[in-house]
């Protein structure tokens, strides 16, 4: 018989069954497409050692008039801004008390209770004293005078602190009179909390005294560059600004405390600052003059004035409100247009002058977003994750064939929307997706579309922010160790100081080796894999054949692929594939076969072309 050559469609498919996918591939991790064939993704690096406090959600790249090419790192518990590796504190401060706040400590315990009155804090949240006392002994003015975490809540006048050092008996002082309290906006949730019972859900919704469900959202955040500043925001939260000559180490102030302010917004659910003409946007905010949020409105500032929200004839500060929907999910900028996405629709939001300033087109209905975060835009189109399929926006709104929607859905957390997020990686003309699976509270898988090739690809990866290359040279994502890693950096993973090996395998549906009606005897494989890249000096994978005794009858080993034993009527056949192997000499018999390739070691990139099979016909039983 001729070599059977496996020219597999590229991409993974798991809309068919294995069989009626028998010519392409069918489950895959850590793997991608370049030009139609398999290939490893790259490895990651961390940033540097130094960590960050809270889970990120969120990052943006810029680069100053000064060549200080910075990051906002946005977390559930702080913002950051990232220069040289080093994670400098900018979150805003929310209330300051001067001489009001006292000490008291307990011989024997770490813990200090703290005393003021009109603090306002909450468990977790962060207060930075200065001014304080030493109390007399050990807890000495050094140990008091730095940023504590608030531990507990037990009255609305107190709290405590966990201090850095055991009190002992000489502790009696009280901090002195001129003790300075600055409070940190509060703490956000790291995940989306549901919340069963009585008042969880909006007031006449369910059956009279049947409880309903609801959430306590988690910490979003939104970031924009205003020229080489930064304004941003919590959802849900006021509105911020960053002034890069107030130097690195200044945090962040409210909008509204500036200069010339007036009807700074409040509250926002989605703050941008348009590329064009310079409009800082808060989307989901209050009207004017009064505390109440309105999930539907747009409100936009005087041109190149980021104080000034007061519309008047002699200015382009203005509103508009969405009708299609019930609240503003994110917004993106576009081309010539700032995209907006509801609930369940999406609009063209575009500049027109005049009284009107911006107008508000209606461009798709009858859609679904996932969350804030989900949004890419790479060459000229817009995609996103909505709650049941992928959509994209290249000036008409449409629904993004998936060859692995069923997949992904079925295997979903709907609790933990919020928490996907998406970024492009455009070396390689991908759109990454980030989500957490049906049992996970966080995220462990992504998926990834093609747009070039048009194909798609899943694995497992916990990552809570994607930044592509932009002004850094690598993408840039967030992990749960806290800390920021370059991707395609390498081909291991190296989130930590010691290096681990990436396990990346992909394999095919089921393909008849004959015409499947009679079994065929394999003897030889070329497997033509190449791997260019690899940092060690005999990189090797495995090719594993599994033969099938009919289609659908499940593989003869290993278990842990599904399959079950045949005796010897068939075998699965492992062959180590090194980077000068030419051809393995096997034996193995079935009627269809799927192949799986896979590396587990460090050091080791490969790349799969046409492997081929020498097989010769072995009979119907």
């Amino acid at each position: 018989m001729p070599l059977k050559k496996l020219a597999l469609r590229p991409g993974v498919n798991r809309e068919r069954t294995r069989y009626t996918n028998e010519t392409g591939w069918y489950e895959c991790d850590k793997v991608r497409f370049r030009q139609g064939y398999p290939e490893k993704i790259g490895g990651w690096q961390r940033l540097s050692s130094n960590t960050f406090q809270g889970v990120c959600r969120s990052l943006l790249s810029w680069v100053t008039l000064g060549s200080q090419n910075f990051i906002g790192v946005g977390t559930n518990l702080k913002f950051y801004l990232e220069l040289g590796g080093v994670y400098y504190d900018i979150t805003p401060i929310r209330a300051t008390t001067v001489g009001a706040a006292t000490f008291a400590a307990a011989n024997g315990s770490t813990t200090i209770t703290v005393t003021d009155s009109t603090h306002g804090a909450s468990v977790g949240d962060f207060v930075t004293f200065s001014g304080a006392a030493t109390l007399g002994g050990t807890i000495t003015a050094a140990v008091l005078n730095a940023e504590y975490e608030i531990i507990t809540v037990p009255t609305s006048n107190t709290y405590t602190i966990t201090a850095t050092a055991t009190a002992n008996a000489s502790d009696t002082g009280n901090g002195g009179g001129s003790v300075t309290a600055a409070y940190q906006i509060s703490i956000g949730n790291a995940v989306a909390i549901p919340i069963n019972g009585w008042g969880a859900g909006p007031w006449g919704s369910g059956t009279w005294g049947v409880g309903t469900a609801s959430q306590s959202p988690m910490r979003l955040w939104s970031q924009s560059n205003f020229g080489e500043d930064l304004v941003f925001g919590p959802r849900g939260g006021s509105f911020y600004y960053w002034d890069v000559s107030s130097g690195i180490t200044a945090r962040g102030v409210n909008i509204s405390t500036l200069a010339g302010a007036s009807d700074v917004p409040t509250i926002q659910n989605y703050i941008l600052v348009s590329d064009l003409n310079r409009f800082a946007f808060a989307f989901g905010a209050n009207t004017i003059g009064t505390a109440t949020q309105d999930p539907m409105l747009i409100r936009w500032s005087d041109q190149e004035d980021i104080t000034n929200w007061t519309p008047a004839a002699i200015n382009q500060a203005g509103s508009l409100r969405l009708s299609n929907g019930t609240q503003i999910v994110t917004a993106s900028q576009s081309r010539q247009e700032v995209l907006v996405w509801t609930d369940s629709s999406l609009y063209s939001l575009q500049y027109l002058g005049g009284q009107a300033v911006w107008g508000a087109q209606l461009v798709g209905e009858n859609i679904s977003i996932a969350s804030q975060n989900t949004v890419a835009y790479a060459n000229g189109v817009s995609y996103w994750m909505g709650k049941d399929k992928f959509y994209m926006y290249d000036g008409r709104t449409q629904t993004l064939p998936c060859d692995l929607r069923r997949y992904i859905f079925n295997d979903f957390n709907e609790l933990q929307y919020n928490q996907v997020h998406g970024g492009t990686n455009e070396e390689f003309h991908e759109i990454w997706w980030f989500y957490c699976s049906k049992n996970s509270t966080t995220v462990d898988r992504y998926v990834v579309y093609n747009y070039l090739e048009k194909v798609w690809y899943y694995g497992n990866l916990a990552r809570t922010a994607w930044l592509d290359s932009g002004t850094r040279t690598r993408p840039l994502a967030a992990t749960y160790s806290y800390n920021l890693v370059n991707h395609e950096e390498g081909v291991d993973d190296n989130e930590t100081a010691v290096a681990a090996a990436i396990d990346a395998h992909i394999t095919s549906g089921e393909f008849d080796l004959d015409d499947g009606d009679k079994f065929s005897f394999v003897w030889r494989v070329l497997p033509d894999i190449t791997f260019d890249g690899s940092t060690v000096i005999s990189p090797a994978a495995l090719m594993t054949l599994y033969p099938l005794k009919n289609s659908g009858a499940g593989y003869t080993d290993p278990a842990s692929e599904g399959g079950v034993s045949y005796g010897s009527i068939t075998q699965t056949a492992v062959l180590p594939v090194e980077e000068f192997t030419q051809q393995l000499n096997i034996r193995v018999r079935g009627r269809q076969m799927a192949v799986k390739v896979s590396s587990d070691a460090l050091g080791v990139q490969w790349q799969l072309g046409s492997p081929r099979l020498d097989m010769r016909p072995d009979g119907r039983r």
